[in-house]
């Protein structure tokens, strides 16, 4: 008898498997991934590109993942940027915490802060990023609150940080105890954020340093 091709004999039950046949694929979860990782790539594309601008695919083929893998670890891209955005901030405190940390002066504290701030802002592929939170919060904050609230957070943080540093100053006798310890606070970082603005529009290390400097001498002056 002659078999059809398109159709051929099928081996009779129990027969075994060809030796040469490829194992089937085992269905399951996809290849494992570092979440930290994968956040850090998102971050970097979002803080180059900004917010809007940054697609779920410009998203995976950052941090390598399909885009099921993204929703599964992260939720939307909306989930996902609010995800980096605490990634940011946590380290922020953790660098701000180092920097004003220890027994000398506010002025040398100060120096600290906008060493390490410029280390960052100045970081980037492509060109300085300056500050992420500032970068690509202050937009979207308009119209979204969750980014705004995350935004007016990552502000606070800050705040309550220096002006605590800045009491600490005021029972050393460093600076003139008459002066508002929140509202230099704000001004400490209102100099960060000219730093970051000034880094992103190219300007040089050297530059940027002599405005931190110019602002260590103004902030912790005695009066």
């Amino acid at each position: 008898m002659i078999q059809n091709k398109a159709n051929p004999a099928r081996p009779p039950k129990g027969a075994a498997a060809d030796a040469s046949a490829p194992p089937a694929r085992k269905r399951g979860r996809p290849r494992a991934y570092d979440p930290e990782a994968a956040l850090k790539e998102a971050m970097g594309r979002f803080w180059d590109a900004g917010y809007a601008a940054t697609s779920l695919d410009h998203l995976s083929e950052a941090t390598g993942m399909n885009r099921p893998s993204l929703y599964g670890a992260f939720g939307d891209k909306k989930a996902l940027y609010l995800k980096t955005l605490d990634a940011y901030r946590a380290m922020g405190r953790t660098a701000m915490a180092e920097a004003l940390a220890g027994s000398d002066s506010l002025a040398a504290a100060l120096g600290r802060v906008y060493a390490k701030a410029l280390d960052i802002y100045l970081s980037g592929p492509v060109a300085a990023r300056g500050c992420y939170l500032l970068g690509t919060a202050a937009t979207e904050s308009v119209l979204d609150p969750d980014i705004r609230a995350a935004f007016a957070d990552g502000l606070h943080e800050l705040d309550a940080l220096i002006t605590e540093r800045i009491r600490l100053a005021h029972r050393r006798g460093e600076i003139d105890k008459k002066t508002d310890a929140a509202v230099l606070a704000k001004l400490v970082i209102g100099f960060l954020n000219t730093l970051s603005l000034r880094a992103r529009a190219g300007e040089s290390r050297a530059a940027l340093q002599a405005l931190a400097d110019a602002g260590v001498r103004l902030i912790s002056a005695k009066g």
